[in-house]
């Protein structure tokens, strides 16, 4: 009988199962759909424009946003995360920062855009976290996001296959909770308390549940590398979708 695999979040080890790099990976090219469109709605220029990213992990969408021309800070609580993005880092000027979302020691008004992932449902804090992102932004600059919703597919997903169920866990135990899951409605809320105004919310999800399950299952087996899990899940935005599991969004920060 195969052993189980090894679940370790930030690390390169060999065999481990890191559920963060994995979503991470599998996000990419959502995120950066989104942030192109964000980006063409209120007209930014990103070569003169300064970036954060929030949750960075190991610098992936940092390094996106570099290369669409912003000068990037990548923030990440996890000193192993942020050493990994440092490993990683193709010349592009990042500056990396292990920082947790809700105390940043940034300046004030520094930043034009700030993403923040892998946070909003992570942090017991969300406001904390909102108001550390609206205090680093520039009046008008945007504050842009993906988290997940509190439903009961999310619930199966995320508390359930991802971090419980055998087959299908790639994320240590505890690492989501329902109570740290928040619906658009709630956000939008929250954002407002921080002195952000939503415009947006879209759904993603990936193109079929199924393909989901069996990446995630070859991960786990090791017959499916990292590299080849975004083309098998193929996430997909859906801007007019209701979103059942994750979703984006963004705001603009109040002058």
């Amino acid at each position: 009988m195969a052993s189980a695999p090894h679940i370790a979040l930030d690390s390169d080890a060999s065999g481990a199962v890191d559920g963060r790099h994995i979503r991470a990976l599998t996000f990419q090219s959502v995120r950066m759909e989104y942030l192109r469109r964000v980006i063409g709605e209120l007209n930014l220029a990103p070569s003169a424009g300064r970036a954060l990213v929030v949750g960075s992990g190991r610098g992936l969408l940092a390094r996106g946003l570099a290369g669409l021309g912003f000068e990037v800070v990548a923030a990440d609580p996890s000193p192993a995360a942020t050493a990994l993005a440092r490993n990683a880092d193709d010349g592009r000027g990042i500056t990396y920062l292990a920082a947790p979302a809700e105390h940043l020691d940034l300046p004030e008004s520094s930043f034009d855009l700030v993403y923040c992932a892998d946070t909003l449902e992570i942090t017991e804090r969300p406001d904390a976290a909102l108001a550390e992102a609206a205090r680093v932004l520039r009046p008008g600059g945007a504050f842009v996001y993906d988290t997940v919703n509190r439903t009961l597919v999310s619930r199966l997903i995320y508390l359930g296959a991802f971090q419980t169920f055998p087959g299908t866990r790639i994320m240590p135990r505890g690492r989501y909770a329902a109570q740290r899951l928040r619906r658009p409605a709630e956000l939008a809320e929250a954002l407002d308390r921080a002195g952000l105004s939503a415009k947006d919310v879209s759904a993603f999800k990936p193109r079929d549940a199924r393909d989901l399950v069996r990446a995630t299952r070859g991960r786990r087996r090791g017959t499916v590398t990292d590299g080849q899990l975004p083309e098998l899940v193929g996430m997909v935005i859906e801007p007019d979708g209701s979103p059942v599991v994750t979703y984006l969004g963004y705001g603009i920060r109040r002058a």
